[in-house]
């Protein structure tokens, strides 16, 4: 199988590097043209794909069986939701002339908003912000592609240089210290993706997080004392929003998958 994934940055590259081990073709592309000579490095072929800009994509880069999209839409963007959406239909426009029949989208569990209790793929979304309506969006219009396409909702990102004990070290009056962590590490979103692709589970959509929910307040303490930095301190009682988990039930239990404890 041929795999070219649109992203090659925190997540996408060392994804690259997994699935060059398991002996696939793969292509990556990035933004920033400082970045080829890194990504062929790690033995993928290297593509500059700015979908901002007004010009054809590169035809070489859509020559594949798979294309793993792993784009962040950008948060500080205040125009988020009209651009994000843009990028994804350009995408679209490309693939439909191309050999691709799967696709993988790494959206985010962000997109069940602000619920209360234990959220599941069948919990109804809710997405409370321009860049969560963004990524919805995009999984609507990809399904209706015609290519065989899975969902990763990933939960909160760590691992590599995302290291939580130092997300809040020193931060003081914190409210909702009480609330569940939903986060997952990079080793169990790369897993869950290759699990995916091995075991063609095409057509279905998993919620990646940890089986861990520490309270906030438990888990960032613990977190900055284990770097040497000042843990944060959260106002006892404080809750200003609802307390969701996130459930990674389904992905287990479809692919047999074990998650790294947080």
């Amino acid at each position: 199988m041929r795999i070219s994934i649109l992203g090659a940055g925190w997540l996408g590259l060392p994804l690259g590097e997994v699935l060059l081990k398991e002996g696939y073709e793969v292509k990556g592309s990035t933004t920033t043209e400082q970045k080829l000579e890194t990504i062929k490095e790690k033995g993928l072929a290297p593509y500059f794909i700015d979908l901002d800009k007004d010009e054809e994509l590169p035809t070489e880069f859509f020559q594949s069986d798979l294309l793993i999209l792993t784009l962040p839409p950008g948060r500080r963007d205040p125009n988020v939701l009209d651009n994000y959406l843009k990028r994804i239909r350009k995408i679209i426009a490309a693939i439909q002339n191309s050999p691709i029949q799967y696709l993988i989208y790494t959206s985010s569990t962000g997109i069940y908003g602000e619920q209360e209790g234990v959220v599941t793929e069948n919990t109804a979304v809710a997405p409370d912000s321009p860049s969560r309506e963004a990524v919805y969006q995009s999984e609507l219009l990809l399904k209706k592609t015609g290519r065989e396409l899975a969902i990763v909702r990933l939960a909160g990102l760590i691992g590599g240089n995302r290291n939580p004990g130092r997300f809040l070290a020193g931060k003081k009056g914190l409210s909702d210290g009480e609330a569940p962590v939903n986060l997952v590490h990079r080793e169990d979103c790369m897993g869950v993706i290759r699990e995916i692709i091995r075991q063609n589970a095409w057509g279905e959509t998993f919620n990646v997080c940890a089986d861990d929910h520490p309270s906030r307040a438990a888990f960032y303490t613990e977190q900055a004392i284990k770097l040497g930095l000042e843990p944060p301190e959260f106002l006892e009682g404080k809750k200003t929003k609802m307390y969701k988990v996130v459930s990674n039930e389904k992905v287990k239990k479809a692919l047999g998958y074990e998650f790294k404890r947080l």
